[in-house]
């Protein structure tokens, strides 16, 4: 299968025009670049990731009668590049989740980041307020989303990439994504969880919350959690570590003890420099323990 893109611009450096206050200019260069509304004001340095040496640009993946968006990146040439979904925040396909992408790439894999919640025709990166986005996200099923990431995956094995090694890795609502699929997926070789929760709130879409799925993970994962996270306190993150080892699971845990939720979205407030990079050589190094990534 050939892959057909639409290529897409790197991000260039944020300049700041005099008329406009900073503020008003660091939200407006968010919607030029691609960043999400509802995330907040965009830091003034961002992390960028180039193109140079890769193939990147935007997809379809025919789920039924539907084509639900997604982006992707893989070294150029290579057609046995491992396969690593990437499982965005709730706040679209945005940059940052457009960058990850392409860090993987860089590292030698097949990285895809699939926009899930498309078939509510909403553009998440336009929604400005939390209250909105919310009865968007949390309308999505389950086990729509797994299948949606089933369809990724098999998605690009018939574009060249290799799924025996495929791996997933996901920040935020994402991160509890990655869960969810470490107990769907037969398949699924390894998994990241950054700050992914662990309790669901009720929601009779999400059936078991990863607590819950903890005697049904198939997949190793390694969980990296902020310390002064205050949507998940570090005693629910101890209870999973628990409760799968009680269950025999493969998981690691890395807690870093100043670090707030969204550490490592580096276009954030929240971002921590020094945790932010040791967490990623952690999710390098976890996924050539399992042989994701060569």
């Amino acid at each position: 299968m050939s892959i057909e893109t639409t290529m897409t611009s790197d991000v260039v450096g944020l300049t700041k025009p005099p008329p406009v206050s900073r503020r008003g200019f660091m939200g407006a260069t968010a919607v030029a670049a691609g960043y999400t509304l509802a995330a907040g004001p965009v830091r003034a340095a961002v992390v960028t990731t180039d193109t140079g040496g890769l193939q990147a640009g935007e997809a379809k993946i025919k789920i039924g009668s539907e084509e639900m968006p997604a982006y992707f990146a893989r070294p150029a040439g290579n057609t046995k590049a491992p396969v690593i979904i990437v499982a965005m925040e709730i706040f679209g396909l945005h940059e940052y989740i457009k960058d990850v992408t392409r860090r993987l790439a860089k590292l030698g894999a097949f990285a895809i980041a699939p926009d899930y919640y498309f078939r509510k025709g909403v553009d998440l990166t336009k929604v400005s307020e939390i209250k909105d986005l919310l009865p968007i996200v949390n309308a999505k099923p389950d086990a729509e989303l797994l299948s949606d990431l089933d369809a990724t995956a098999a998605w690009a094995g018939s574009g060249g990439g290799d799924t025996a090694r495929l791996g997933i890795i996901g920040f935020c609502r994402g991160g509890r994504t990655v869960w969810e699929y470490a107990a769907h997926s037969d398949a699924l070789k390894a998994g990241v969880a950054f700050y992914g929760t662990v309790v669901d709130p009720a929601n009779p879409l999400w059936p078991k919350s990863p607590l819950q799925l903890a005697p049904e993970m198939k997949a190793p994962v390694l969980g990296l959690y902020g310390g002064a996270d205050t949507g998940i306190p570090v005693a629910q993150v101890e209870q999973m570590k628990a409760a799968l080892a009680e269950n025999k699971k493969t998981a690691e845990f890395k807690i870093y003890p100043d670090a707030p939720h969204g550490f490592h979205a580096d276009y954030r407030g929240s971002y921590r420099k020094e945790a932010a990079e040791d967490a990623w050589k952690q999710a390098e190094t976890w996924f050539k323990r399992y042989g994701v990534l060569s």
